[in-house]
């Protein structure tokens, strides 16, 4: 038995810990509004397992930044089986919206009708493709359901840190220029390859400066989906004085087509890094656009410092 002031039998007591007071105490934890829409990730590319894997990552990630966070995978090239195609995604969590309301109608709740978008869809995409974003909104549209539509997740300096990080992971650039140590392999030019178009490589431009500052090497943009730009990227970054390229995908991973990451190093003469793939500042972003989106943004997703 316990008294006012401690426990009869000398145990401690596990207290709660009061807030702390001022401008430096910790922000309450942000979650999801209740009856918040479905974020909804469109995945573009052939539907696999690694395609999946990385998809779920993303998500989960989203999840630990938001609890509560109701996130969903929709595939442009899904098979409504294994891989549920972005419309049945949506259609789907449209009837879960409803079917909730009435039961809780009918429990005799009393419960405003739904109103708003049913979902957020976020393009799985570091930066815009034309082709695929259309396909993403037709296939929104096709659902018939209310849902909002977001822009892709660059350019971002989170990229840029994520791209800096796949490059020192493949040993192509230094993980840290503030420790006195060498790559043997590190590059001296950066190719940063996207797929799009012109206003992919733009877009990708604008993240390769970013990348530059990081890495204090030459960083050019050019288009994987187009012939012989990689070439002609390579071949201007030699003639401006860098010896060793190296090949930085800006790109997650399922946008891109197989074999043509190798293709494309090849044609260049020079070692490649992997895709973005689930680093964690593609969920933090994707988030950050779910949120923005609703007004509920929580703190900007913040990466590591240049060193």
């Amino acid at each position: 038995m316990s008294s006012p002031t401690g426990p009869a039998s000398g145990l401690p007591v596990r207290m709660p810990r009061p807030r702390q007071p001022g401008r430096h105490r910790r922000p309450e934890p942000l979650a999801a509004p209740e009856g918040a829409p479905a974020l909804v990730l469109a995945v573009p590319g052939m539907p696999s397992a690694a395609t999946r894997s990385l998809a779920e990552e993303v998500v989960s990630i989203a999840r630990s930044e938001l609890p509560g966070l109701d996130g969903r995978i929709g595939y442009l090239d899904g098979d409504d089986s294994e891989f549920p195609t972005l419309q049945s995604v949506l259609a789907h969590a449209s009837e879960e919206r409803i079917a909730r309301f009435e039961q809780a109608r009918a429990a005799g709740v009393d419960v405003v009708e739904p109103d708003g978008p049913v979902a957020v869809v976020v393009p799985l995409l570091a930066g815009p493709d034309g082709a695929l974003l259309r396909r993403v909104r037709q296939a929104v549209m096709d659902s018939r359901v209310a849902a909002e539509l977001t822009d892709v997740l660059g350019p971002h300096p989170l990229l840029a840190e994520g791209l800096h990080v796949r490059l020192s992971e493949a040993g192509l650039a230094r993980a840290d220029r503030a420790r006195l140590f060498t790559v043997a392999t590190a590059a001296d030019g950066i190719i940063l390859a996207s797929v799009g178009g012109d206003e992919a490589v733009q877009a990708a431009g604008i993240t390769g400066m970013l990348l530059a500052a990081r890495l204090a090497v030459p960083v050019m943009a050019a288009a994987l989906d187009v012939d012989g730009a990689i070439a002609a990227t390579a071949e201007q970054l030699r003639s401006s004085g860098s010896q060793q390229l190296a090949l930085a995908p800006y790109l997650i991973g399922p946008e891109l087509d197989a074999g043509l990451l190798d293709a494309a190093a090849k044609e260049a003469g020079c070692s490649a890094a992997e895709a973005l793939g689930p680093y964690p500042a593609i969920g933090k972003l994707a988030l950050a656009k779910y949120t923005s989106a609703l007004g509920i943004a929580p703190p900007q997703p913040q990466g590591a410092p240049v060193r």
